[in-house]
């Protein structure tokens, strides 16, 4: 797949190519959408983030986002758009709070990766850097193998940021994983200085949400971020097929729970 578009027309130059992909699948309760939304909204435009960008040395980024659930479930809530200023990241702010979230059922995290190298190879921007960042509540459950995904995406240069939502306030389910930070960290994210940052509450999400983006625009040296800050690990006894093997199994899993 290619991930540049074949065109002859100059690209405009940006610090950082930035795809936002946000999980709203229907493990998900409409409260923690609202919270995802607005989080990634007051985080875009918090004084922290615009700094950031301003210190670039094109002193802009690109940014694009995206809800996703199943492998064919995406939709594009902001289109590629350059943020410079306070005043661009209002507008984007504004796009992401004018609607609400829609669920969707299944989590394809590969069918996002998909859709993200699709979203890079249509942008009119010419990006220093190239940054997924992708946030979920559970494991790739139907779609391609997450980790081919990743690899592919991975090997155009692009780097694969994560944010696991290990919060237990929103509809549990025997698809859930409590290691989802380890998953995150060995079948999710890759790609030059890959990271990311666990959220085991929703009251932490909001500065997460600060805290990697400020990392992602300023590309600070991982040595000095405070943690918690995972790196991406390659671990061979990890299962990265946990997901689909659980979603196979779940006669078997409704068996034993209405068993006596």
């Amino acid at each position: 797949m290619a991930l540049h578009p074949g065109s002859s027309q100059a690209q405009e130059a940006v610090d950082v190519e930035l795809v936002l992909a946000v999980d709203v699948s229907l493990s998900m309760s409409p409260g923690e959408l609202e919270i995802q939304r607005h989080g990634y909204a007051a985080a875009l435009t918090h004084p922290s983030v615009i700094e950031a960008i301003k210190n670039g040395m094109n002193g802009r980024i690109a940014v694009t986002f995206f809800e996703w659930a199943g492998d064919f479930s995406q939709r594009v809530l902001v289109p590629w758009t350059v943020v410079a200023s306070a005043e661009d990241a209002e507008k984007v702010a504004g796009m992401l709070t004018a609607s609400p979230s829609q669920s969707a059922r299944r989590t394809s995290i590969s069918g996002a990766i998909n859709f993200a190298a699709d979203l890079f190879a249509e942008s009119p921007y010419k990006g220093m850097r190239r940054v997924l960042d992708i946030s979920g509540d559970g494991p790739n459950n139907q779609g391609p193998s997450v980790t081919e995904a990743r690899d592919q995406l991975v090997a155009g240069g692009i780097t694969i940021n994560g944010l696991p939502l290990m919060t237990n306030d929103g509809f549990t389910s025997s698809y859930d994983v409590s290691d989802l930070d380890e998953y995150y960290s060995n079948c999710v994210i890759g790609g030059p200085g890959a990271f990311m940052i666990p959220v085991n509450e929703w009251s932490q999400f909001p500065e997460a949400i600060r805290r990697k983006l400020v990392i992602e625009l300023a590309n600070d040296d991982q040595e000095k971020v405070r943690p918690p800050i995972m790196l991406a690990q390659a671990s061979p006894a990890y299962d990265c097929q946990i997901g689909e093997k659980m979603w196979r199994n779940r006669s078997w899993m409704w068996q034993d729970r209405q068993s006596p």
